[in-house]
């Protein structure tokens, strides 16, 4: 399904401008099939270039009420409609008003009401809204459904005034309150002439006990926010909207430890104040679950900073032992256990300051590569290059890679290029969303005639093929270089689809 910027430029010649203001009205026109307990469909019509036949309209937007239900359950998006097929459209633009349809329209054995809305833009209509509405529900007025009406209806005026939205607002509309979560109504004068029951809960749990019809709106408000600032804040966004002014979403904390979300939307229909909307989202909750996440992670981030100190910690004993002790091949097995252990603490050091459980894996190396080398003799004069990129990993993965990747570039130093043999290693790293493919390859003497990676014995092959069956379920496998050209390659695969 085509976008609606796509659907513009297939079927309209608008200007940047004027795309802009219309994907603004769909940004907050759920608001409105809210308040009108209706459908809302987005018509503009189609250039002369984009049309054989003039005169056509093509729905490039639809919304669905989440307070009734929905007149439109099939897709319209790309429809075309022709000005006999729905006149209004046609008359909205030419009379420049919203026009209500006289008798109920029957769509699909549904029987609907269509208004008209024009979309004025720098004093030219742009586009037209239908506001279609389900009959086949009845519906019995009650205050709530007078006041979501009243105010859609002036906000409706106010898109066909060109006021609304404004360029000036900077609402986000994924976190903004909506109409379900809680509205207030307020007049000229700021005073509270409806509440609905959720915006009322959401006042019950800051601090006010009362019913809020008839208070002054903004003072009220300041009073039960416990922050000066914030209390300031929120009571200047509803004199701004009852000014004429757009406001964006805030939020404050009020005496009793309620989290509540605040937008005010100035009402001006004709040009005249109507007074303001105020929605109000009680996040409390939310807030609260962020909160112990936040906790959560803080304590897990503490937990592999003092693992990383403990870790070092061990190292350092081990360097200690390998120093008093008389045996060199003991105190070279001390040495790899050291760098082993260092390797792991660098891991955890990393986690350490991460905030989500993620490892940048080409720093990391970057880090533990040039230790094996000092590691496999004090006289290697052997170069590590690196090209590609390991990407981030999860935690999971990190610490066995690290290690395997290791112990891979250890072994091609130590048997590769015995007695302090020049050579050079190069890691080939290729990632897509399911592999991470490693090639790690050397210019050395090549594996020795009859080697076996299922046979080898060596401590660090050993873990190697136990890290990569058991903790990362991938692959290895070790070959002389190809073409006559003198070394070995070992190719490693892992999964990471299932660890993203």
């Amino acid at each position: 399904m085509s976008t609606l910027s796509d659907l513009l430029a297939e079927n309209t010649a608008l200007s940047g401008e004027a795309a802009d203001h219309l994907q603004a009205v769909v940004a907050e026109w759920q608001l409105l099939a809210d308040l009108s307990f209706a459908d809302f469909l987005l018509w503009v019509p189609v250039s002369p270039e984009h049309s054989e036949q003039g005169g056509d309209f093509v729905c490039v937007a639809q919304a669905r009420p989440t307070t009734a239900p929905t007149a439109h359950p099939e897709d319209v998006v790309g429809t075309r409609f022709t000005v006999d097929e729905h006149p209004q459209l046609a008359r909205a633009i030419r009379e420049v008003r919203i026009c209500r349809e006289e008798d109920p329209h029957w769509y699909r054995d549904l029987p609907m009401r269509r208004e008209a809305v024009p979309v004025t833009f720098e004093g030219k209509v742009i586009a037209v809204l239908s506001r279609e509405t389900n009959l086949a529900a009845p519906r019995v007025p009650s205050p709530l459904e007078v006041a979501y009406l009243g105010s859609a209806g002036d906000l409706c005026q106010m898109i066909a005034d060109g006021t609304f939205p404004s360029p000036d607002s900077q609402s986000d509309v994924h976190t903004s309150p909506r109409v379900g979560d809680g509205l207030i109504r307020l007049d000229a004068s700021g005073n509270v002439v409806f509440a609905s029951p959720n915006g009322l809960s959401a006042y019950h749990r800051m601090g006010h006990e009362s019913d809020l019809v008839g208070t002054r709106l903004a003072p009220l408000t300041r009073s039960l926010i416990r922050d000066p600032f914030d209390a300031t804040e929120v009571a200047h966004r509803i004199l701004d909207a009852l000014d004429g002014k757009p406001g964006s979403r805030t939020e404050a904390d009020s005496r009793r430890g309620a989290v509540v979300l605040f937008r005010a939307l100035p009402l001006r229909p004709h040009g005249q104040p109507a007074g303001a909307l105020v929605l109000v989202r009680d996040v409390t909750e939310v807030k609260r679950r962020d909160r112990a996440l936040l906790s959560k992670d803080a304590t897990i981030r503490e937990i592999h900073h003092r693992v990383k100190n403990n870790l070092q910690t061990v190292a350092a004993l081990l360097r200690l032992q390998s120093r008093r002790t008389a045996s060199p091949e003991a105190r070279q097995a001390l040495t790899e256990s050291v760098r082993r252990v260092s390797s792991i603490a660098m891991v955890h050091e990393a986690l350490s300051v991460s905030v989500d459980e993620r490892v940048d894996l080409d720093q990391l190396l970057d880090n533990v590569l040039p230790m094996v080398g000092e590691v496999a003799t004090a006289e290697s004069r052997v170069s590590i290059t690196r090209t590609g990129s390991f990407g981030i990993v999860v935690a999971e993965i990190a610490t066995p890679l690290v290690m395997v990747l290791a112990e891979l570039v250890q072994n091609a130093v130590e048997h590769a290029f015995p007695d302090g043999r020049p050579g050079r290693i190069e890691i080939s790293v290729s990632r897509s969303a399911r592999w991470l493919d490693v090639l790690i390859r050397d210019n050395g003497r090549g594996l020795p005639s009859g080697f076996s990676l299922e046979r080898a014995d060596g401590l660090g092959l050993q873990i190697v093929r136990t890290l990569i069956e058991s903790e990362l379920r991938g692959s290895l496998s070790l070959r002389r270089l190809r073409d006559g050209e003198r070394g070995t390659e070992a190719a490693l695969r892992i999964p990471l689809s299932r660890r993203l």
